[in-house]
């Protein structure tokens, strides 16, 4: 099975911690040349030191601050034309805030479209030409698994998930010709900042101890545990690899079971 990266280039978002860091990090292991990108840029300098440089990779990163579309939609654009073709795109963001969808304002859907879809469709359409030439492209977005089920107290999120997700397939269906693959990974519960921070509201909220918290998450997933970074970034890895040439617009779950339906 061919997961070789090598001679691949590859752009990771949000890439400074949680899932996207980890993908970073398995998508340089496997040989390919990463662009980190993320508004911290010391953050991005710490990351950029960890990832792996044995295949000869000239990994670098790029500053952008996704709450301001125009300014992702420029620097995109100006690091494509200095970099040269990008085979892989991974989009990551971090999720809108928590709460009742009746809670929520016009202007938190707005915000939320634009930081996902709005960012991504720049992104898709500033590497598209360049995966075009070089008849190999992988679009990989990393939404959540309220796409198949909506989840509690996530309403902004789980209504902008879906749109990605329904853009992600449209997106699919007409790239594909061009051996362009687009594809959607679900995280379920994983460790990481986002998913402290939802477990350290809801503790606010009802009084209980975010270590119960965490408990209650874990039992409703069937593998009894909660999800790591790295356990997702292999998803991703290998979606972005030549292995994986014939999947192509599907939703794919990484929650240890936890999703009720197929």
């Amino acid at each position: 099975m061919n997961l070789d990266l090598t001679g691949k280039t590859a752009l990771v978002c949000g890439s400074t911690q949680g899932i996207g860091k980890a993908s970073a990090l398995e998508l340089a292991a496997l040989g390919a040349t990463v662009y980190l990108c993320a508004r911290d840029e010391a953050k991005l300098k710490s990351v950029l030191g960890e990832l792996d440089k044995s295949k000869g990779q000239q990994h670098d990163y790029l500053v952008a601050d996704f709450s301001d579309t125009s300014q992702v939609h420029d620097r995109i654009n100006a690091f494509v034309a200095k970099k040269g073709v990008i085979n892989i795109v991974v989009n990551n963001t971090g999720g809108p805030a928590g709460g009742p969808i009746t809670e929520a304002k016009p202007e938190d859907f707005l915000h939320a479209f634009n930081n996902h879809l709005i960012n991504n469709h720049s992104i898709v359409r500033a590497t598209l030409n360049g995966m075009k030439t070089a008849g190999y492209g992988r679009i990989i977005n990393i939404i959540s698994t309220s796409v198949k089920m909506p989840l509690p107290n996530l309403g902004v999120s789980n209504t902008i998930r879906a749109a990605v997700a329904n853009w992600s397939k449209t997106l699919a269906n007409e790239v594909g010709k061009f051996n362009i693959t687009v594809n959607n990974v679900l995280p379920g519960a994983t460790n990481t900042g986002r998913l402290q921070q939802i477990a350290a509201t809801k503790s606010d909220k009802t009084g209980t101890k975010i270590e119960d918290v965490f408990n209650h998450m874990a039992s409703e997933v069937p593998m009894g545990r909660i999800g790591e970074p790295h356990e997702v970034a292999a998803a991703v890895a290998f979606l972005a690899s030549p292995a994986a040439s014939y999947i192509n617009g599907i939703n794919l779950p990484v929650d240890g079971g936890r999703t009720g339906n197929l």
